[in-house]
């Protein structure tokens, strides 16, 4: 069923279940006359009388005349509201039954129930917000931590879509160059100075790298930063993850290789959501089992975005430190010297200098007792320290899969782009590749789309958004 935006319709926009103060929205070209039709306002006030953007307070009756509810009614005219059309939004008890009922009261009196996203459509098709705003709007819905949320409202406020903005007006004044010469082929004149224009889809190119690979930081906010608990069986992983997720996740015991597979869970830091991996022991072993999770230990170095590699102070550096570090470039790596409640204060800072000459200055190292707790809550100030510097409050970040897709093909548009500018290839051939990159950039805004790109969008949202 495809929507008609000359319907009004109604659903309820508050949670389903029963609370103090429940929402129904009605919004289209009759929602203020079917309104007039089930509400009284105690002053005698109709809806059609009323100021946009009031509040009045009323009754709700049935067609018998009997009272449903008494409740509060805002009106907001078009195209001063968020779909754009008349809306009206009316404010009941939490009771099931009163919702139920006034609905029915709405769809009787004409309207339709709203389907998935119907309203965030609306304000789509009617200019309030273009897709990539919309789609913000299902984010900041679903957004679980400070970091999600100030993400989403960004997108949502039109920061992503701004900076869109600015790649595609220099994108159409490339292609204006190009075309404008190619008007003037016979005469040889040329309008696009090739260096000029290099520059310029060079800085187009670089802009959308950077939004591209924007994209692992924003999904790892939105499901969780992957933070893999490394090291030799029984440095105290185990006990680790449980001082972090605050209860016993993994068990923890002095028996060498107990934990064979990874264990994960996710916890909330001042607002940021890390996904904790508790990997199997890293040593040498001919147990098939235990070799499998240790290979798949170090799956999750490569998957991961923080490490934390745990060993014993009291020992050595193992065997695959040099391999553990290799597997971590690019990668925020922190060693942590566990067990540091066997060694005294001054053995402690002997030992961490001792490892430190071998590992190199590079590392950070930290000194902790899982077992006691002592070094943990200066490690979650570590993590948010570098998630803080990762997410620059001035940065535009990727979190949706659908803008990433369509950013990699513009990308690949320019880069062609610069490769036929090199290569001297024909001025339509370039207007080609990049008109290609801005038709790539307007799916993500919705200047591009279809009936079905839409309908798939907004079928993810509640029926009362």
């Amino acid at each position: 069923m495809r929507a008609d935006t000359t319907d009004t319709i109604c659903a309820i926009s508050t949670a389903s279940g029963v609370g103090g103060i429940a929402v129904v929205r009605i919004s289209g070209p009759q929602a203020i006359e079917i309104t007039d039709k089930i509400y009284k306002n105690i002053k005698g006030i109709a809806v059609a009388q009323q100021p946009t953007h009031t509040a009045k307070y009323g009754t709700i009756y049935t067609p018998q005349g009997e009272i449903l509810d008494d409740v509060v009614v805002t009106l907001f005219k078009a195209p001063h509201s968020f779909t754009g059309d008349d809306t009206v939004e009316i404010s009941c008890h939490g009771s099931q039954y009163i919702q139920q009922t006034l609905l029915n009261l709405l769809i009787q009196n004409g309207c339709r129930l709203a389907m998935p996203g119907e309203y965030t459509r609306r304000a789509f098709i009617n200019g309030k917000m273009d897709l990539a705003e919309a789609e913000g709007v299902a984010e900041v819905i679903a957004s679980t931590t400070a970091a999600a949320h100030r993400v989403a409202i960004n997108q949502m406020r039109g920061k992503f879509s701004s900076k869109l903005e600015e790649l595609r007006t220099q994108m159409i004044n490339f292609a204006s160059l190009i075309e404008l010469e190619l008007d003037f082929s016979e005469e040889e004149v040329e309008f696009a100075d090739r260096t000029q224009l290099t520059q310029l889809a060079t800085t187009i190119q670089k802009e959308l790298t950077t939004l591209s690979n924007s994209f692992a930081t924003g999904n790892a906010i939105k499901n969780g930063i992957p933070v893999a608990i490394i090291g030799e069986t029984n440095a105290g992983k185990s006990t680790l993850l449980n001082q972090l997720v605050g209860e016993e996740r993994a068990i923890v015991s002095d028996i060498h290789g107990t934990t064979r597979d990874t264990i994960e869970d996710t916890i909330n830091i001042s607002g940021t959501l890390f996904r904790f991996i508790d990997t199997a022991g890293i040593r040498t072993t001919t147990d098939t089992i235990e070799q499998i999770g240790i290979e798949r230990s170090y799956q999750k170095i490569d998957q991961s975005e923080i490490i934390l590699w745990l060993t014993d102070i009291t020992s050595t550096l193992p065997t695959a430190a040099q391999e553990i570090k290799e597997r971590s470039q690019g990668k925020k790596l922190i060693l942590l010297l566990n067990k540091s409640d066997k060694l005294k204060p001054e053995q402690q800072a002997e030992a961490q200098q001792q490892i430190a000459s071998q590992i190199g200055e590079e590392t950070e190292i930290l000194t902790i007792s899982a077992k006691n707790n002592d070094g943990i809550d200066t490690l979650r100030e570590m993590l948010i320290a570098y998630t803080t510097t990762q997410q620059s409050v001035g940065d535009t970040i990727v979190t949706n899969a659908r803008h990433y897709e369509a950013l990699i093909k513009a990308e690949d548009a320019m880069q062609r782009t610069l490769n036929g500018l090199e290569m001297n290839i024909p001025g339509d051939l370039l207007a080609q590749d990049i008109r290609e990159a801005m038709h790539y950039i307007g799916e993500i805004t919705g200047q591009i789309s279809t009936t079905d790109l839409l309908q798939t969008i907004f079928s993810k949202f509640c029926i009362g958004k």
